[in-house]
């Protein structure tokens, strides 16, 4: 008796065992969901892909004037202020006087940045390359999209990279849009498109105007001198 129990457990610990391989094959292949049950819990993981645009704009303004011009742009908050003063909001009314004098002139704000390029040097010893993340957006634009797609919160606040490179600067930025794009909620996307033209602008705000410079379904833009 005590034989055919323990035969059946290990029968059944073998299938669950195969069960579970054979979910998380799918899984890495993006061919399914894993649903993993333990103690009465399960988990369930998914994978979805997302297409994502990438403008990438080209300029011969030195970099140091890039980072300048962008920062003049966006609104710089003393962020520990910020969060108690956002806290301490208690409806819309209040948070949009906390949220609108701080993100001006052109409604977002600098959350925080991020020196890549500091952390390369270290390893290489000199004063390249110079590539700067500026972490932007605004509370109001993000609460809009993600009242309709909660997924939005994994790409608000939104990037900036900025890059030198040996004859020019690369100013990069993904489009909230291409990102809310397979959620397929219109109100959602009206609010990322508004978004995207917004940081577009600020990115190309200077003396130059751009034209566009489409290749593998990257938009690039490179800039041509005003008259």
């Amino acid at each position: 008796m005590k034989s055919a129990i323990a035969a059946h457990t290990s029968y059944f610990h073998y299938r669950l065992l195969r069960t579970r391989l054979i979910s998380l094959s799918n899984l890495i292949n993006g061919r399914g969901t894993w649903v993993f049950h333990n103690k009465g819990e399960a988990m369930r993981i998914s994978i979805q892909e997302v297409h994502v645009q990438r403008v990438n704009i080209f300029t011969t303004e030195p970099f140091d004037t890039v980072v300048a011009r962008i920062d003049a742009q966006i609104g710089h908050p003393d962020m520990a202020a910020f969060r108690k003063s956002l806290s301490a909001a208690q409806n819309e009314a209040e948070m949009e006087k906390v949220v609108n004098p701080v993100t001006q002139p052109n409604g977002l704000m600098e959350f925080t940045r991020f020196d890549h390029g500091e952390v390369l040097q270290k390893e290489n010893g000199t004063v390249k390359p110079r590539i700067l993340r500026i972490v932007a957006g605004n509370p109001l634009i993000m609460k809009e999209m993600v009242k309709h797609v909660v997924d939005a919160g994994s790409y608000a606040p939104v990037t900036i990279l900025i890059e030198e490179r040996p004859d020019s600067v690369r100013i990069s930025y993904d489009r909230m849009a291409s990102y809310l794009a397979p959620y397929g909620n219109s109100d959602a996307l009206k609010v990322a498109r508004e978004l995207d033209a917004k940081v577009e602008r600020i990115l190309t705000a200077n003396h130059f105007t751009f034209h566009k410079l489409e290749a593998g379904g990257v938009e690039r833009y490179a800039p041509t001198h005003s008259t």
